[in-house]
């Protein structure tokens, strides 16, 4: 029994020598498995995300959560009504810019039912902006609209196509197909 106690004392000695010569930045420090995040303002819920897994990265310059699964993010207006839903398959956050960056078939849907696609969106929660200079795909009731860039209020109420490079109306495509 004693020589056991001996060889793991050793072993843990070895192993945080090892550690001590990794460089911690590239490992996170917390993860988290099936979260929800509620943000709240003055007492009312604005956001909820939720993610099959976080990870929180401390060590590095700038600490970040890290989400390699992807995220569901949904914000809400002051009556808890739902005013968009963003997912995509991955996604970083950098708390001290307040910046969100999401990426890999991003898909963001506001309250009058449009929907953007992209592959990769931004979110700067102090300027209270989503934005991308990736193609970008918009679907509304009238018809599709491409483009490259984008930029709206955080909510994607207000958007606007910095580059539109095409713009299909859903009448034409109905009619031609009759």
């Amino acid at each position: 029994m004693l020589s056991l106690v001996c060889a793991f004392s050793s072993c843990t000695t070895n192993l945080d020598m090892v550690n001590a010569m990794e460089d911690k930045e590239d490992k996170a420090t917390i993860t988290a498995k099936n979260s929800e995040i509620l943000y709240t303002e003055n007492g009312r819920l604005k956001l909820k995300v939720l993610a099959p897994v976080i990870k929180y990265f401390q060590n590095t310059k700038e600490p970040y959560n890290e989400f390699p699964e992807g995220i569901t993010v949904y914000t809400f207006s002051d009556s808890m009504e739902i005013e968009s839903e963003l997912t995509s398959k991955y996604a970083n956050y950098y708390d001290s810019k307040g910046l969100w960056s999401a990426s890999n078939n991003v898909v963001a849907k506001n309250s009058k039912g449009e929907i953007l696609n992209t592959e990769h969106l931004f979110w700067n929660q102090k300027k209270k902006i989503i934005y991308t200079d990736d193609n970008v795909k918009i679907t509304t009731a009238d018809g599709v609209q491409y483009g490259q860039g984008f930029s709206s209020d955080e909510t994607f109420s207000n958007w606007e196509i910095k580059k539109p490079t095409s713009i299909y109306y859903l009448n034409e495509v109905k009619d031609s197909i009759k």
